[in-house]
């Protein structure tokens, strides 16, 4: 659905050159190797699915203390954890972001909140924006019982008719290397320039003390 999507967008934007009229928001480089200054007991993991992994992956790399974020699959076999088969819709997938974070800088709760505000529309069923399917819906993979009732507390807490599934994570498989850090490296996609750097612009507006340095 995204190639279709982009494919709209460009001719829209042949013909009325709207989608180039303004800049892109400055994004955050490449992320430091932070394996060299940490032990995995120093870190935590949370898992998100929202819709498409470049947006939600391109937000969460704009974090302090985010330290590293990877596109993939989760709610799936390892058998069918790949593009062509998880955009079937078929497979059980959701299309998910890995987030791996130093607590002591950054919280599970910020980032809930950063979820459910920037990164995604939680009252949208199975879908977001122009894409359809249960590999789009929104879900919350936890890893723990801590994550799961943060979790909980949050979607009860919110006045919103939220839609979130909230899942225990069984394994999240990396996507396809050209997926990752989508955003960055392709700041001037159509699809990318339409849906996802409002997000960053929205991100950059309600959370300024959040980011990092670009």
């Amino acid at each position: 659905m995204k190639y279709l999507s982009t494919i709209i967008l460009l001719l829209t934007a042949v013909l009325t050159g709207s989608l180039w009229s303004q800049g892109s928001p400055e994004l955050r480089g490449p992320l430091p190797e932070w394996k060299d200054q940490y032990t995995m007991d120093q870190v935590e993991t949370a898992v998100f699915a929202g819709g498409c992994f470049w947006g939600v992956e391109g937000v969460y790399e704009q974090l302090k203390g985010v330290l590293d974020v990877h596109s993939g699959y989760a709610g799936g076999s390892e058998k069918t954890a790949h593009y062509n088969m998880v955009s079937s819709g078929a497979t059980g997938h959701a299309e998910s972001v890995q987030i791996i974070y130093d607590p002591s800088i950054i919280s599970y709760k910020t980032l809930l909140e950063v979820f459910f505000t920037v990164a995604h529309d939680p009252t949208q069923l199975n879908y977001q924006g122009p894409d359809r399917g249960t590999q789009y819906r929104s879900a919350i993979f936890y890893v723990n019982e801590q994550q799961r009732q943060e979790a909980e507390r949050y979607i009860k807490a919110d006045k919103r008719d939220i839609v979130t599934l909230v899942s225990p994570l069984k394994k999240f498989y990396m996507a396809e290397k050209y997926h990752q850090d989508f955003m960055r490296l392709n700041p001037d996609y159509p699809y990318i320039r339409y849906w996802d750097l409002p997000k960053i612009v929205e991100l950059k507006a309600q959370y300024p003390e959040l980011l990092a340095q670009p």
